[in-house]
């Protein structure tokens, strides 16, 4: 006599999580992934803090992914106490924005037509050609992975898959960008007025995160009221702050009474304030832009705490 054990909620492996088009786009996400830092880590080879970076944030992205796939298809994402619908969402935008610029960065610092001197030759200048490829076509298949799962109008989802969640990740994405160009020969000391405009970013950087904190561990009903009310306050008094830091990094970096209105020409290229502050301005700016974006979106969302 056999006997045949069966799941109780079905079959243990979930097929859809390859086959379906947001499977496809994840798989194709780990053969690029693994093709593009192959191809650096044989023969194309990376240096300084570009070329780590770009290593990092493909390492990174491909790593998560292995998660995503193999917590998709063996359904163990059931056991683990978060919000899988946001935390993939999230992942997915960030893992979009990261691809994206390592997309840039090492096709500008390594990739050349000629062919470097010997003994290096054609070999590591083809390398790297063929991986500055597979990191645009990483990049896509990442943001083919956002553009599948977006929420769309009327549709009930995760809140990290909405306009207002996805706006949540590129605006903490910047505000590190801003970081990295404040802590580079940036002199923002030098005025209490500048450092109002660095408490500005930290403040909205911090509560960014904390909102993506709560939405992917699953959190944001307890929080004593409404999730989506608070979101919009929030957004309120962060297009407020920014538009202070709009105002005043400028005056204080650029104005002839404080600063200088334009690039001294005895500024060392890659060791220049005048340059941070300018990367510090035109960031403050597009965050500035996110988040108005963001406060007309998060007015029309009705967010679902249980997905």
């Amino acid at each position: 006599m056999s006997s045949t054990m069966e799941p109780p909620g079905g079959a243990y492996l979930h097929l859809g999580a390859v086959t379906s088009p947001v499977g496809t786009a994840r798989m194709l996400q780990l053969a690029f992934g693994c093709t593009t830092f192959s191809l650096v880590a044989h023969r194309g080879g990376f240096g300084g803090v570009q070329g780590t970076f770009c290593m990092a944030a493909w390492g990174f992205c491909f790593a998560f992914s292995v998660l995503v796939v193999a917590c998709e298809f063996t359904r163990l994402h059931s056991c683990l106490r978060l919000s899988w619908g946001n935390f993939t969402a999230a992942f997915a935008m960030l893992a979009t924005l990261l691809c994206a610029t390592a997309a840039v960065i090492y096709p500008l610092y390594f990739t050349r037509l000629e062919c470097p001197p010997e003994p290096a030759g054609c070999t590591v200048r083809n390398f790297r050609l063929a991986a500055s490829v597979f990191a645009g076509l990483l990049f896509l298949a990442y943001a083919a992975e956002v553009a599948l799962t977006r929420a769309r109008p009327g549709q009930v989802a995760s809140y990290m898959a909405t306009v207002s969640g996805l706006l949540k990740i590129v605006q903490a994405f910047v505000a590190c960008i801003i970081f990295g160009a404040l802590v580079h020969e940036s002199r923002y000391g030098r005025y209490v007025a500048t450092q109002w405009c660095v408490a500005v970013y930290s403040l909205c950087f911090m509560a960014t995160v904390a909102v993506v904190v709560l939405s992917v561990m699953g959190h944001t009903g307890g929080l004593g009221c409404p999730f989506d009310r608070l979101v919009v306050v929030y957004t309120f008094l962060a297009v407020l702050l920014y538009l202070s830091a709009a105002v005043i990094w400028p005056v204080f970096c650029f104005d002839p009474k404080y600063g200088e209105p334009g690039r001294p020409a005895d500024c060392l290229r890659g060791s220049c304030p005048w340059d941070s502050q300018l990367v510090v301005a035109i960031f403050t700016y597009v965050n500035l832009l996110l988040y108005i974006v963001d406060l007309a979106y998060s007015q029309r969302i009705r967010f679902v705490p249980a997905l």
